[in-house]
């Protein structure tokens, strides 16, 4: 059985791990007094621009080390559901942090997103405009709520092939798997 390439594991799971933290940076600021969510969400901004560069380097290597083909013993709608919810991912992981983006620099007229104090993301070339804000607050939210039911469809999916069908289709993507 053919597994997914060593770069193709890796962005995998760095990119997954970097989503759960920008959840869970997301809904731990709601909480906190002004100052102290303005640097978790200062945090929360870095990440999702790396999470927006690392998908794009995904795609890239994606393009030229080809994934390998699904196993045979698929049936056509799981593959058909495979195919469309990482389509959907791909989409998801540039269209959530790209709004956010679009919302801190409409926000803040085009300023940049500090790296964790260690470079500055550029702005988006725009002007404090809140209707933008607005409209990609909602974007941002809404494809981030997708993406949320999407993981949770694509966790079920390697547990049911790893628990039920008990295919090997997991190991293909785990870095100690076979």
């Amino acid at each position: 059985m053919s597994r997914y390439s060593f770069g193709a594991i890796v962005l995998h799971w760095l990119i997954a791990a970097l989503i759960a933290v920008n959840y869970g940076t997301a809904w731990s600021a709601e909480d906190l007094p002004k100052e102290a969510a303005a640097q978790l969400m200062g945090n929360h901004k870095a990440i999702g621009i790396t999470v927006l560069l690392l998908t794009v380097l995904r795609i890239v290597w994606r393009l030229v080390n080809r994934p390998p083909a699904f196993l045979a013993s698929l049936q056509p709608w799981e593959v058909l559901l495979a195919r469309v919810t990482h389509s959907l991912f791909y989409v998801l992981m540039i269209a959530v942090p790209l709004a956010g983006w679009l919302m801190h620099s409409a926000y803040l007229g085009g300023a940049p997103v500090n790296a964790f104090g260690l470079f500055d993301y550029p702005g988006l070339p725009i002007g404090k405009d809140k209707s933008v804000v607005d409209v990609a607050h909602e974007v941002h939210e809404i494809s981030a709520t997708l993406m949320l039911g999407l993981i949770g469809i694509h966790v079920l999916g390697a547990l049911k092939h790893q628990w039920i069908d008990r295919d090997g289709s997991l190991g293909r993507m785990l870095p100690w798997g076979r």
